[in-house]
C-alpha cells in the first residue's frame, strides 16, 4: 500500500507538466528500468516500470512495459501477479509475439506446460519464422507424445536454420524419445563439438548404452563427470553401465551416490532392476 502511494505521489507533478516534460520523464523512467533489469535489481525495476506506466497510462509503449513487468515480477517470486500482468498485456495486444513469448517463458518456468504449449502454438501461427518458439514447441510436443508434430517442427527448424543448436537439440531429442538411438548420435556429437556440457554427454551416453556400445558410453560419462562431478544422472548411468559389465559392487556404489545427489530412489532401483 505504501509503495502504491509513493508511485501516485511521484506521478502527480506530471499532471500539470508540458507534454515534452512528460515524455522526457516517461523515457527516463523506462531507461532507468532497463538499467535496473540488466543489473538484476528486480524491486527497483518493478517500481520504475509501474511508475512509468501510471505516468502515461495511454502510451502504446506500455504494452511492452507490461510484458517486461511480468518477467520482473516472476523474478521477484510473484508468480500469480506476473501472469496477471502478462495477461493484461496480451489483452491489450492479442497478436503481440513478444508478449506471448514472455508469457510462454513464465508458464514454462512455472511448470505449466499446457498453457506454455498453447502460447507457443499461437506464436508459430503468427510468425512461423521464429526459431526459439518453434524449438520449444518441438520439445514440448515430445512431452505430450505428439511425435509427428515434433518431427514436423524439426523439419521446419532445419529449413529455417539447419546449423543452429536449437535444430540439433530438437532432432536429437526427437530421435531419443522415439528410441532411434543411432539417428540421434550425430546430432549429439555436433552439439558436443561446439558446446560440451554435462547434459549432452549424458544424453549421448544413453544412446551408446542402448546400442550396447559400452566403451563409448563410459567415455562420455567420464567426460561429463569431469565437467560436473556432482551430476546424479551420470552416476545413475554409470551404475547401469557397471551392471551391464557385471560389476555389481561398483554399480551399487554408483547407485548410492546417484541417490545421495538427488536421483529419485524408486527410479534408480527400477533402472537397475531392468
Amino acid at each position: 500500500m505504501q509503495s502504491h502511494f509513493k508511485i501516485a505521489m511521484a506521478a502527480a507533478p506530471f499532471l500539470c507538466a508540458s507534454p515534452t516534460v512528460m515524455a522526457q520523464s516517461y523515457f527516463d523512467l523506462v531507461g532507468d528500468a532497463d538499467k535496473a533489469i540488466s543489473q538484476g535489481k528486480w524491486d527497483e525495476a518493478e517500481s520504475l516500470l509501474t511508475e512509468a506506466i501510471e505516468s502515461q497510462p495511454l502510451n502504446p509503449s506500455n504494452i511492452l512495459l507490461l510484458s517486461n513487468l511480468g518477467i520482473v515480477r516472476y523474478n521477484l517470486g510473484k508468480d500469480s501477479l506476473a501472469i496477471a500482468t502478462l495477461d493484461e498485456a496480451h489483452r491489450r495486444a492479442p497478436v503481440s509475439v513478444t508478449v506471448l513469448s514472455n508469457r510462454a517463458q513464465v508458464f514454462t518456468a512455472m511448470g505449466r506446460d499446457k498453457e506454455a504449449y498453447a502460447d507457443y502454438s499461437r506464436i508459430i501461427e503468427l510468425d512461423s519464422t521464429l526459431v526459439e518458439p518453434l524449438y520449444m514447441h518441438a520439445i514440448m510436443s515430445l512431452r505430450q507424445d505428439k511425435f509427428d508434430t515434433s518431427l514436423e517442427d524439426c523439419r521446419k527448424l532445419e529449413k529455417l536454420s539447419p546449423e543452429t543448436q536449437e535444430t540439433q537439440i530438437a532432432y536429437a531429442s526427437y530421435y531419443s524419445a522415439t528410441e532411434q538411438w543411432e539417428n540421434a548420435l550425430p546430432y549429439y556429437t555436433a552439439i558436443l563439438e561446439k558446446t560440451p556440457s554435462t547434459e549432452m554427454y549424458g544424453a549421448r551416453a544413453v544412446c551408446y548404452l542402448m546400442l550396447q556400445r559400452l566403451n563409448e558410453a563410459s567415455a562420455d560419462i567420464t567426460s561429463g563427470l569431469e565437467l560436473n562431478p556432482d551430476d546424479g544422472e551420470l552416476y545413475l548411468y554409470r551404475a547401469y553401465l557397471n551392471k551391464m559389465r557385471y560389476m555389481n559392487d561398483d554399480a551399487r556404489a554408483d547407485l548410492t551416490k546417484a541417490i545421495k545427489l538427488g536421483i529419485d530412489r524408486r527410479r534408480a532401483m527400477q533402472l537397475l532392476s531392468e
